[in-house]
């Protein structure tokens, strides 16, 4: 399978107050991100998370090291077409609707006529603005900010799709909504590559996942690899009576850690009481 980003021993430091000194931001990473996969950059704040982002988006040059996009190097601006970017906070014109808010992008694509209209049409269902279209982008929560973001992101068609923080500060219900549409564009084949703070997002959707710490790769792998503890295994049963309980208790001896409830997070909770609230 082809690789979509490939980093190699990537180096980038800024000089310190008034020139003097500098602060290495990363140092030394090098990783690979499958085409059509989804990949999870977690970390601290301050950890280098941003300016790998800038470094692959072609915003910075690295000191050492090079990122490249489907093999070409990420300054090459024949990439710009490949891209499409979310930052953490995007800006829109507060003025401009949805509906006009793409449209203003898509023109920067180039596209005209029937071909703008049916995009622009096609990106509002996606990121379900459709009934929102024609509300001025200033009256938009924070998850619609981000949807329309991730709209403007997917104007031009990119193969790859580098999201920072999509749903910091969203909503449970809009973050749930972000993430469905991640994941629907990873079944069209598209490579997404995403910065996230939330463990338990990144956890459910990324295929592969690197932690990044003061500027350094401290770990990398798929969910399975990282995720696995050899020393402990899990059962998990259902309708299990006292009796069988007790057998199970005497059966595994001092083998047995712990027996305790299965529990669902805490998103699960709130999203199943909502949703039992609208089918009443």
């Amino acid at each position: 399978m082809m690789n979509a980003v490939e980093i190699e021993n990537l180096h980038k430091s800024f000089l310190g107050h008034w020139g003097r000194g500098g602060v290495y931001a990363v140092k030394g990473v090098s990783l690979n991100i499958p085409e059509g996969s989804i990949y999870g950059l977690i970390g601290p704040n301050g950890s280098g998370k941003s300016t790998m982002m800038k470094a692959l988006l072609g915003l910075l040059s690295p000191d050492e090291g090079a990122c490249r996009v489907f093999g070409k190097p990420a300054s090459t601006p024949i990439n710009r077409r490949e891209v499409g970017f979310l930052p953490e906070n995007p800006y829109f014109y507060k003025f401009l609707t949805g509906n006009e808010t793409l449209r203003f992008y898509a023109r920067l694509c180039g596209l005209r006529g029937a071909a703008l209209r049916d995009r622009c049409e096609e990106l509002l269902d996606l990121v379900g603005l459709s009934d929102a279209a024609h509300r001025r982008v200033g009256t938009y929560s924070k998850g619609m900010l981000q949807r329309i973001g991730l709209a403007q992101a997917l104007v031009q068609r990119p193969r790859l799709v580098v999201l920072d923080e999509p749903t910091a500060g969203v909503d449970p219900i809009g973050s749930r909504t972000i993430r469905d549409i991640i994941l629907r564009l990873k079944e069209q084949g598209m490579t997404i590559f995403l910065c996230s703070h939330l463990l338990e997002q990144v956890q459910e959707i990324c295929d592969r996942v690197g932690i990044l710490y003061q500027g350094c790769l401290i770990a990398e792998g798929s969910m399975e690899e990282l995720t696995r503890d050899d020393q402990r295994e899990e059962l998990i049963l259902r309708d299990m009576t006292p009796a069988l309980r007790a057998q199970l208790v005497e059966l595994l001896g001092d083998h047995l850690e712990s027996m305790q409830p299965a529990r669902n997070s805490l998103e699960t909770v709130f999203l199943k009481g909502i949703a039992n609230q609208l089918a009443k």
